[in-house]
């Protein structure tokens, strides 16, 4: 028989993961309040482990707590979304180079059979979408990861991971993006496979840059 705290913690985790992808996802608006009452009915979330959810997601930056209003999403302006992708692009650069030096033969063939994956998602979707899950099933993650760097890590999977997740669900489902990030992503495992270190931060920073360049583009045409 498991303990309350064990059950509290494991409702608090699932109501987290629910939270953060309608964050991602959009299904909570940028800059919507966040009402606990509403959430809980919503969700079907019970308060204590939907409360403890909220300050989680505080630590992820997606949830922004406003003095006298409450919890309210994160919402993304232009300069603070191009902040966010030079860090993107000097961190993620730096991750290809360090994960071209480091990375073995079998993380790299693991890779490709990730791309082959995501290849077979996007036929699926009729070239419309290229969104990846969380963890495993991610690129990005998997780049950082073989790095080897903690701290790297610790940015780009831990502290900065799902507001990174957010920025890119925004370019997910442009159709002209689709399958050129597609094509990017084979050419920066190649350079990694190749261990060539340089290439690889060179095509990571293009394709983060290219990313960066659609969103603006986006913002600027729906404001």
């Amino acid at each position: 028989m498991p303990t309350p705290l064990v059950v509290e913690k494991t409702l608090s985790d699932k109501a987290s993961l629910r939270l953060t992808e309608a964050i991602i996802t959009g299904e909570l608006q940028q800059g919507q309040k966040l009402s606990e009452a509403d959430l809980a009915t919503r969700y079907g979330i019970s308060r204590g482990p939907l409360r403890e959810a909220i300050r989680e997601l505080e630590g992820m930056r997606l949830v922004k707590r406003v003095p006298h209003a409450g919890a309210r999403v994160v919402k993304l302006d232009m300069a603070a979304l191009a902040d966010l992708y030079r860090v993107r692009e000097a961190l993620e650069g730096m991750a290809s180079r360090m994960a071209a030096e480091q990375m073995s033969e079998q993380e790299v063939n693991a890779l490709v059979g990730l791309l082959d994956a995501h290849e077979k998602q996007i036929e699926k979707s009729g070239g419309e979408s290229y969104f990846q899950s969380e963890g495993d099933f991610d690129f990005h993650f998997h780049i950082a990861q073989g790095s080897r760097n903690q701290m790297l890590i610790d940015l780009l999977v831990g502290e900065l991971y799902q507001l990174l997740r957010m920025c890119r669900y925004q370019t997910s489902h442009l159709r002209n993006r689709t399958h050129m990030a597609l094509k990017q992503h084979r050419q920066i495992v190649e350079a990694i496979a190749d261990g060539d270190g340089d290439l690889a931060e060179l095509l990571m920073r293009r394709h983060i840059s290219g990313a960066w360049k659609s969103i603006k583009a986006m913002m600027e045409e729906n404001k």
